[in-house]
């Protein structure tokens, strides 16, 4: 059976890589791997690729940057010739970025059949294209993969059958169970001279912290009066550093001591780091995922969350954008009163293998 498998944006990378190949290594499949080219930037692309050991895509789209409905209309125009081309049994897309998507729609429409990996998750918050994209692409998708059970509960309610949805756990928890202990040998630490657990990790991208100077200087403001205590690393992604000359906010940066503005790192390299950390302040929601399995405490820079199990069960907690919250937050760090989390069902490192699974029931029926 031939599986086209999407990748567009750095989160995909880690939810497809272990999937890709607990399915290359079965002769009941034929994985055809494919990528937008949404992310396109070595450092938040090809290292991954490489650091992974995922094979060079079977087809790249280059598509690049662009306003939402510009860059989800590139990515439906060039896959839909990849489908015209290869006729695929399944479409598999992950997460909720444009190209995930983009191509369910476009295979939909072939009547070609999706899956939806990492489906089901909800923030019920409609101003985020994130959320737009996750609600587009259950509805339409055919296998619904779920990280954990609310997502289970919230597509139930939605109206979707029982029969799609299957609870197989966290895919990107596979990868950091393999590939954690090579990112233990990664120099990472000694080249930034950070010490371990002894400083802060920043991810921060969103639009609504970024793209609005107000948001992007309650944020700045708790980072300075943090960078007093404890050193704060910051792999700055394009968009954000972007905003940051557009607002003239470097001097701000640049008088903080104890603060590095460092370019993205690969995943190893983020992977040491966020294993190392006192702390992690972040917006994504992948890495409120990679906290909550190793034991790091994580402050989520946002108003909600489409990963609440993370905060029920993990070690995150939600700041929003209120300067003195990420403050008290962290000094509850610091003064060693945080809580502890446990490791979610089935985020054991064996989500690809029931995934497979999944699909083999789904082709023999």
């Amino acid at each position: 059976m031939k599986i086209v498998m999407v990748v567009g944006a750095r989160p995909n990378y880690m939810k497809i890589a272990p999937v890709y190949f607990a399915i290359a290594k079965d002769s009941y499949f034929e994985p055809i791997l494919v990528h937008t080219g949404q992310h396109y930037d070595n450092n938040m692309s090809h290292i991954f690729f490489e650091e992974l050991g995922l094979p060079k895509p079977d087809k790249y789209l280059g598509v690049g940057s662009g306003n939402h409905g510009e860059q989800t209309a590139k990515v439906m125009i060039a896959f839909e010739k990849v489908l015209f081309d290869e006729k695929p049994d399944l479409v598999m897309v992950a997460g909720d970025v444009n190209s995930t998507a983009a191509c369910a729609i476009d295979a939909v429409k072939l009547h070609i059949p999706v899956a939806h990996l990492e489906a089901g998750l909800r923030s019920f918050d409609r101003k985020m294209p994130e959320e737009i994209n996750r609600i587009v692409t259950d509805v339409i998708s055919d296998i619904l993969l779920t990280p954990s059970l609310d997502g289970n509960r919230n597509l139930q309610k939605e109206g979707i059958h029982k029969e799609k949805i299957f609870f197989v756990g966290n895919a990107m928890i596979d990868s950091l169970k393999k590939y954690e202990s090579i990112a233990d040998d990664s120099p990472i630490l000694e080249k930034l001279n950070l010490i371990s657990k002894n400083y802060g990790l920043i991810t921060l991208h969103r639009p609504r912290n970024v793209d609005i100077k107000n948001n992007f200087e309650k944020i700045i403001s708790a980072f300075e009066y943090i960078d007093k205590e404890l050193p704060l690393i910051y792999p700055i992604h394009p968009r954000a550093l972007k905003q940051i000359q557009r607002f003239g906010l470097n001097n701000r940066f640049d008088q903080m001591k104890n603060f590095q503005l460092i370019s993205p790192v690969g995943y190893l390299d983020f992977l040491k780091l966020q294993k190392n950390a006192k702390l992690v302040m972040t917006d994504s929601g992948g890495i409120q995922e990679e906290t909550t399995v190793l034991g790091i405490p994580c402050l989520t820079i946002r108003e909600n969350t489409e990963r609440p199990i993370t905060i029920t069960q993990g070690t995150n907690v939600l700041v929003g954008l209120d300067t003195e919250k990420i403050i008290s937050e962290t000094e509850k760090i610091l003064s060693g009163n945080w809580k502890h989390g446990k490791i979610p069902q089935y985020w054991d490192g064996k989500t690809a293998e029931r995934v497979k699974n999944v699909f083999k029931t789904f082709f023999m029926n």
